[in-house]
């Protein structure tokens, strides 16, 4: 198995508030963050409803002297990683040989958007020299490596919604085999764009009014932004430096469908959770809780629901499965990254959070979706789901750190 792997540093950036703490409270009371579209055209959309990051203005956490080289998604990068390194009692440049493996599945939208008005729409013939570095989808990592002076292995992941999932699982492997003592990992991104919300309305999976995963009215999935990021290291390093350890990344599952494209596949889903409790060493018995992918569109929620079926058998009625997109939204390749940051809290504190806005069970979703109200236990092991467009999974394992 290689180094033993500990989380000792969580950053969150997401539509709940900016940092770790309101996204807690937040978990905790069951406050969801999904509200009408704010700063953005609306005119000709079907929906009209997001998980923004709240009265978000980037100078009051950045030097306003970066602002010019930074995209939405690098600046909640930034923001989420400063955050995550102070908490885990790093510094920037501590240790150059660090790794930063950052995903995302849009990249820099807004960049973009706005090159494109000013050439199509405005007319202009020239746009800002700083358009490419800007807004390719590594820039975010590389603002990273910049900013907080890592020199070791460094690059960008994007495979949709499992984005963060698969940066996590490589930052994992560094450590592991001892590429790496410490690793910066998770997600980013920022899709409020008019072109953007017509793409995904096109696709017809929005919901119009919230977001409620698993219940029988569910209407769609709901889009949100932010950034999740945690510090990894291996046991012998955070115990060296005295470091406080919030839990153990026990495992991780990776697979493709090799299917459909938007179709989600149960058999693809269940061998990615069979594969991450392998890699963990860890039985369904021992698994108390799972945060789910739960997107509340119709196709996922029942195909998620019999995949975990599948692989915990009669064990599946008294496992705890919770959606937290009901509060974040989907933040697409920063969603496994913010859900892991909620996975690692409820092993650290012993608590559940709430599937909100939970109405009543749907046609396949049979299991304990914790609806509505957090709730409170001792949590020796979970898992954190991502299964993306392009039939892309991941999954990971948190146990509790003995």
């Amino acid at each position: 198995m290689g180094e033993r792997i500990v989380i000792t540093g969580l950053g969150s950036v997401s539509a709940l508030g900016v940092g770790v703490e309101p996204f807690r409270s937040a978990l905790l009371a069951g406050t969801a963050g999904i509200r009408d579209l704010e700063k953005i055209d609306c005119s000709g959309l079907r929906v009209v409803i997001g998980a923004q990051v709240p009265h978000f203005k980037a100078a009051d956490y950045l030097d306003e002297a970066l602002l010019p080289y930074l995209d939405r998604f690098s600046q909640f990068a930034l923001i989420a990683t400063k955050e995550a390194l102070n908490d885990s009692g790093l510094t920037a440049g501590q240790y150059e040989n660090a790794a930063a493996i950052i995903g995302t599945g849009c990249g820099g939208k807004e960049t973009d958007e706005a090159t494109y008005s000013q050439l199509y729409r405005d007319g202009r013939s020239r746009v800002h020299p700083l358009t490419i570095p800007k807004g390719m989808p590594s820039a975010a990592a590389s603002q990273v490596s910049l900013q907080m002076k890592i020199k070791g292995p460094v690059f960008f992941v994007t495979s949709a919604c499992t984005s963060s999932g698969h940066a996590i699982a490589q930052a994992a492997l560094m450590i592991r085999h001892g590429l790496v003592d410490v690793a910066i990992a998770g997600g980013t991104d920022a899709p409020f764009t008019c072109g953007l919300l017509k793409s995904w309305d096109m696709l017809r999976v929005l919901s119009k009014d919230t977001c409620r995963p698993f219940s029988k009215d569910r209407s769609g999935m709901v889009l949100g932004e932010g950034a999740g990021i945690l510090v990894l290291e291996s046991e012998r390093h955070a115990k060296a430096r005295g470091a406080d350890i919030y839990a153990e990344l026990a495992g991780f599952g990776m697979s493709s469908d090799a299917g459909h494209i938007t179709d989600p596949s149960v058999d693809g889903a269940a061998r990615t959770i069979g594969l991450c409790l392998q890699d963990a060493q860890l039985s369904p018995a021992d698994v108390q809780y799972i945060n789910a992918h739960g997107t509340a569109t119709q196709a996922n929620d029942v195909t998620e629901t019999a995949a975990i079926s599948k692989i915990f058998k009669e064990n599946a009625a008294s496992l705890a499965v919770s959606s937290t997109k009901s509060m974040h939204g989907h933040a697409l390749g920063a969603a496994g990254g913010l859900e892991l940051v909620a996975t690692v809290l409820s092993v650290k504190e012993g608590f559940i959070p709430p599937t909100v806005n939970f109405t009543e069970a749907g046609d396949g979703c049979d299991l304990d979706y914790v609806p509505n109200e957090v709730r409170f236990g001792s949590i020796d092991a979970a898992l954190s789901n991502s299964f993306a467009f392009g039939g892309l999974n991941a999954v990971l394992a948190v146990r509790a750190f003995q």
